[in-house]
């Protein structure tokens, strides 16, 4: 038998590590939690200073039991679940679970899973951190006493499934205002002067800025006709062209919420999808004989910048190797550390610099090849010299009009050789040149045209822009966001419109409840300022109990006017527009696990129900008989089928098109590629020109 047990989340973790240590070695998992809260009731003795009543979780009785035969037979046993609060409390209740000595040294945390940093870690154990421990503990309390207190309500007062949550509900909140924000924006109308200008053969644009050295707001035509008459001829006189140099600096490397920002922007990956992609980069890869399985990039949840000086060298070496010494930054770069920033461990970095996406692709899946390449890029990207730009702006002069051109183009690329960090306005980086001007020049203006323009609503959230507003506020933790997207969609309080959420009516209800009886819980400074005390139970600056006794005794009351004076809620089911045709009944739009769907209103004694159709317009290829309809798989992607089926079985993940391939006369079909959709044909090699 091993003279020491390892105990790690979970398997795949497991493995990797027990390669590293050697024989004398045994790494067990434990997946995940061993211990929590009960699930059938509140499981928190409010009248013994909140008391956590903890049992072991359903199915993992097997599981502790082969860990205590385990660390009965070891020497020594080590917990080394990951190294954030989560981990902490895991390791704490293992140490409970397992008998072990809370004040010995068994607490073993890493921040990669590599041999260096595995072995190093193993030279320093230390004592289970019961501040953080704490923290956890204090977080899971807060989100038990409000989540099992205000949900029993919602349940009786509306419907069943509901649920409140001190994050859930403030992004809900969030998703609403931004919808109440669009629907109350009233569009005022502004106009723009744009001008083609020609120096030689050159061609340039400029834009209407004032009148007499004045910046003017053109509000209506009227303005827009008292410019004009202004203006003589076409001719204009260059005045005021001014050169500069300007720095572009590169973004950090990545922190867990950045990287679910830009995952979604760059490669249209949800929040869940990243981190589970994440996750299984740190756990470990196969990468085949010569390194086997090893962790491609440190831990993912982090909301630190913070890059270790033996990552930098690695990384300056191979910058200078490949793109040279002018590309290496000269100055260290300052982390920018957030005051509720959780400095505990690095940012989110390749393991190694060396192994580059192309060296490393042939082991991953597409997945996770793109998302190592974001990450690795980014690293890299935060190390290199600041790319130069050659900026010039220049006054062009007709009587008293001023227009002003505005050009820019790259000197010196530096990080942006690897990375340009994505927006979610989808403004891009192209180069506006300009010919070389001179004050005293005259130039003359092919073209001056006026446009009308109306001020437009802000935008709906994406996930990205959802997680920046989070995080900006000071609302949650990296690890909360993505299961907080999930859960809000689940519940049936959001849904996603071409990405971007839009409330429903059932969010608006609880919202509205939530706002009248518990305005605590979406209060954001509120919710911000409790996250700040976790942190504080975190640093050992405060007690945890009294963060949850401040905040229940003034829940308390809301609870108790709540069930007493909340009105129960009728939700009215939406008509389908259509009658069962086993009953006769009228069908009505029903939301299930897997979106919206048609069931009869004559429920229980009529179980009827049907897909919500969608028709396209476009005859069955295959029978031509039926219609072509849109329909969801379980994972919520559209496909297209006939409305024969299973009669006809014609089915296609791309959407048919209702014409012919002139070439072999088979239904064409709209491909979805990167940059817009292209009409081919499934058959031959037809293809029509791409449409953006």
């Amino acid at each position: 038998m091993a003279d020491f047990l390892v105990i790690v989340e979970s398997p795949a973790k497991a493995k990797t590590i027990e390669r590293y240590l050697g024989k004398k070695y045994k790494v067990k998992a434990s997946m995940g939690h061993v211990r929590d809260l009960p699930k059938s009731q509140m499981g928190v003795d409010v009248e013994k200073e909140f008391e956590p009543k903890y049992i072991t979780i359903r199915g993992k009785g097997p599981v502790l039991k082969e860990l205590k035969t385990a660390a009965k037979k070891a020497k020594r046993v080590f917990l080394a679940a990951d190294p954030d609060r989560e981990g902490e409390a895991i390791a704490w209740h293992l140490a409970h679970s397992l008998d072990l000595d809370l004040d010995s040294e068994c607490r073993v945390v890493f921040n990669e899973i590599t041999k260096d940093a595995i072995k190093e870690s193993f030279k320093h154990p230390r004592k289970i951190d019961m501040d953080r421990v704490d923290a956890q503990q204090a977080r899971r309390i807060l989100d038990r006493l409000v989540g099992y207190n205000i949900s029993p309500i919602l349940w009786k007062k509306v419907k069943k499934g509901l649920s409140a949550g001190r994050v859930q509900s403030v992004a809900v909140r969030l998703i609403i205002d931004r919808e109440n924000e669009i629907k109350n924006f009233q569009p005022e109308e502004y106009w723009t002067i744009d001008g083609q200008f020609k120096k030689g053969s050159k061609d340039f644009q400029a834009s209407f800025y004032g009148v007499n050295g004045k910046k003017k707001k053109l509000e209506n035509e009227a303005d827009v006709k008292e410019v004009l008459n202004q203006m003589k001829g076409k001719k204009f006189e260059v005045q005021n062209v001014t050169k500069k140099e300007r720095k572009r600096n590169p973004a950090p490397s990545f922190i867990t919420s950045s990287l679910q920002q830009e995952a979604a922007r760059k490669l249209n990956y949800r929040a869940r999808k990243t981190m589970m992609l994440a996750q299984q980069l740190y756990e470990g890869i196969d990468l085949g004989k010569k390194e086997g399985t090893v962790g491609l990039i440190t831990y993912m949840r982090t909301d630190s910048t913070r890059v270790s000086d033996v990552a930098k060298a690695e990384a300056a070496g191979l910058i200078e190797e490949q793109y040279g010494k002018e590309f290496l930054t000269s100055e260290k770069p300052k982390a920018a550390k957030k005051s509720n920033s959780q400095d505990a461990h690095e940012a989110i970095r390749p393991t190694s610099a060396l192994r580059t996406p192309l060296s490393v692709k042939q082991y991953l899946s597409r997945d996770q090849y793109r998302l190592y390449k974001l990450i690795w890029e980014r690293f890299v990207a935060s190390l290199m010299a600041p790319a130069v730009m050659d900026t010039m702006s220049v006054d062009l002069m007709n009587g008293n009009v001023q227009f002003r051109a505005s050009g820019s183009k790259v000197k010196f690329s530096g990080f942006m050789k690897v990375y340009i960090e994505g927006s979610d306005d989808k403004s891009d980086d192209k180069e506006n040149y300009l010919p070389d001007l001179k004050e005293g020049e005259t130039v003359s203006s092919d073209d001056i045209e006026p446009k009308q323009h109306y001020t437009q609503p802000p935008p709906r959230y994406t996930e990205a822009r959802l997680v920046k507003t989070l995080e900006e506020l000071g609302i949650g933790r990296p690890s909360t966001y993505a299961p907080t997207l999930d859960t809000i969609q689940k519940r049936g309080y959001v849904s996603l419109d071409n990405k971007r959420f839009v409330p429903t009516e059932l969010g608006e209800i609880v919202l509205e409840l939530i706002v009248e009886f518990f305005p605590e819980i979406i209060d954001v400074e509120f919710t911000a300022k409790m996250e700040k005390e976790l942190d504080d139970v975190e640093e050992g600056q405060i007690q945890w109990v009294k963060i949850i006794d401040e905040f229940y005794k003034d829940f308390e009351g809301h609870l108790e006017k709540a069930e007493q004076e909340m009105e129960k809620v009728e939700i009215k089911d939406e008509y389908a527009g259509e009658d069962c045709e086993e009953c006769g009944n009228a069908m009505v739009i029903k939301m299930g696990r897997y979106g919206r769907f048609m069931a009869c209103s004559n429920f229980p004694d009529c179980r009827n129900t049907k897909p919500i159709v969608k028709e396209i317009g476009v005859k069955c290829p295959t029978c031509k008989e039926g219609n072509v309809i849109e329909r969801k798989s379980k994972k919520n992607r559209i496909f297209f089928g006939c409305d024969r089926y299973p009669e006809c079985e014609y089915l296609s993940w791309d959407k048919p098109v209702d014409r012919q391939c002139p070439k072999c006369d088979t239904t064409l079909i709209e491909k979805k590629l990167k940059k817009g959709n292209q009409i081919q044909c499934p058959t031959c090699d037809y293809k029509e020109e791409q449409q953006v």
